[in-house]
Parts: C-alpha cells; sequence; structure tokens
C-alpha cells in the first residue's frame, strides 16, 4: 500500500509541524544558517536559535523573534559550557530534539590568509576546535535527545575537497569536518540519527567575506559552473529543509553540494 504520510497536507508536502530543531551559527540575516532557520520554520518546524556573544545578539535577536524561535541563547562553542547549556535548555523546555544545523567555522585570521603552510600550531588547533570538534560536541550532545532518531547537519565547502585559492587553513579543517561526518553517521546511525554536510556554493555571507579575493571565486562560479551561476542562501537553506524532514530518512553520511554543479569540473576552457 502506497505511503501518504507525507502528502496528508498537499498545501504543505515538508510538514515539520511538532518538529523541534537547533540552529547554531546565525550572525545576521544573510547567514546561511538563517536561510535554513526561515524554511524550517515556513515548514512548521518549532526552533531553538544561538548567538555568538553580546555583540552578535542585536542582529540575531529580531530575526528569532521573527520565526517565534522558543529558546534564544549565547553559544560560544569555544567558552567553556556554553553548548551544554543551550541543550540543557532544549531538555528542559522540549525533552527532545529531531534535528541540528551546525553553521559554525573560524579561524584566527593571520592563519586564514597565510600559507597553511606558516599556519601556527595555536591557529589550527582553535580553527578544528570551532569548526570541527564542536560539531563532534554537538552530536553527543544531541544524542540523548534524539530517542527516535534525528538529523545532524553541518555545512561544508569545496575547499574541503580540492585546492581553493585563499581559503587556506580551513580547507584541512573542512576536510577533516566531512571525514568526521562519515564517522558519526556510522556510529549514530544504529540509533537512527542521520548525519550529513552541505558543501555550499559561493554566497555573499559574513563568514565568506573574510575569504581573501572572494569576488574571484564568484565570477569564476558563475563561468564555470554547469549552471552559469552561482547560488541562494535560499537555495542552501532549502536543502538543509530536506535533509532535516522525513523525505531523507535513508540518507546519511553524506556531502551534499549545493553549488550550481560547480565541483563536477575539472580543466574546463570554454
Amino acid at each position: 500500500m502506497r505511503d501518504v504520510s507525507l502528502a496528508s497536507n498537499p498545501g504543505r508536502l515538508l510538514d515539520m509541524t511538532g518538529k523541534k530543531g537547533l540552529v547554531i551559527g546565525i550572525a545576521n540575516e544573510h547567514s546561511l544558517a538563517w536561510a535554513a532557520a526561515r524554511n524550517f520554520h515556513a515548514a512548521g518546524a518549532d526552533l531553538a536559535v544561538t548567538y555568538l556573544n553580546d555583540k552578535a545578539r542585536p542582529f540575531v535577536e529580531p530575526l528569532a523573534t521573527e520565526i517565534d524561535a522558543s529558546i534564544l541563547l549565547p553559544c560560544d562553542v569555544a567558552q567553556d559550557g556554553q553548548l551544554e547549556a543551550v541543550f540543557g535548555a532544549m531538555t528542559r523546555t522540549w525533552g527532545h530534539l529531531d534535528f541540528v544545523l551546525h553553521a559554525v567555522a573560524w579561524s584566527p585570521s593571520e592563519d586564514l590568509h597565510g600559507r597553511l603552510t606558516d599556519c601556527s600550531a595555536d591557529g589550527f588547533a582553535q580553527a578544528m576546535l570551532v569548526s570541527c570538534h564542536s560539531f563532534i560536541r554537538t552530536g553527543k550532545l544531541a544524542e540523548p535527545l534524539m530517542r527516535t532518531g534525528g538529523s545532524l547537519m553541518t555545512l561544508s565547502f569545496l575547499g574541503a575537497e580540492r585546492v581553493v585559492d585563499h581559503y587556506g587553513v580551513m580547507g584541512p579543517v573542512k576536510a577533516a569536518l566531512e571525514s568526521s561526518v562519515r564517522y558519526l553517521a556510522h556510529e549514530l546511525g544504529p540509533k537512527g540519527i542521520r548525519v550529513n554536510a552541505i558543501s555550499a556554493g559561493t554566497v555573499r555571507t559574513r563568514a565568506a567575506s573574510g575569504i581573501e579575493h572572494f569576488d574571484e571565486l564568484i565570477d569564476e562560479t558563475e563561468r564555470k559552473s554547469p549552471l552559469r551561476r552561482t547560488v541562494t542562501a535560499d537555495e542552501v537553506g532549502r536543502a538543509a529543509l530536506l535533509l532535516a524532514s522525513d523525505y531523507t530518512t535513508a540518507i546519511t553520511g553524506e556531502v551534499m553540494h549545493v553549488d550550481a554543479g560547480f565541483h563536477v569540473n575539472g580543466m574546463v576552457f570554454h
């Protein structure tokens, strides 16, 4: 017999009503995490949202209000106890969790803008702690709340797979993040928890502004990608909604490229 559970609401096929989700990493209205949060909310999900610190709160709080976020808390993953406090609040408020989007990445500017060859040990460790290990910690904290399964998602970039000029230390760090996705998928899969990454194309965000010559990346994408354009934040957000939903319950350990197909090309001359 045909399963019609997902089609019960013809006006909203991706119905997330009753689902509880956490979005970590909204910086402002241009963030990929914000695009995802808007899509989660539009589909009916109840959300918890974090902001980095007091300086970031004025940019994030109005957005949290716009999507009726049930929880709004500070979360600097480099500060002891803040990520744990967020999960403690969700435990008290909801008692369970259905999905998480981790959209956190950072590196000291001197290590990001310099050669990987010259990267300091401390800078490499900080970038790895914030951008990769925080996702592993997120999985550990989410596991007991996802008693009936769930979806863990993070954001990556093509620099994890191939050399991208001026991406520096973040290339190896994102490669470690994508490898962690596969290992977490293996370890958490028996509990029905799916783990995936979205490798987003070039989008003008606050995080992207830290990459030197970013305009050249935009131009290269528009010139060489199969779709001859870059992508929008909303396209990345819709991909996150898909991975959070019950439409992808058999997909885990994957890196979903949302980049207008740019990653498939090699030496393209025309």
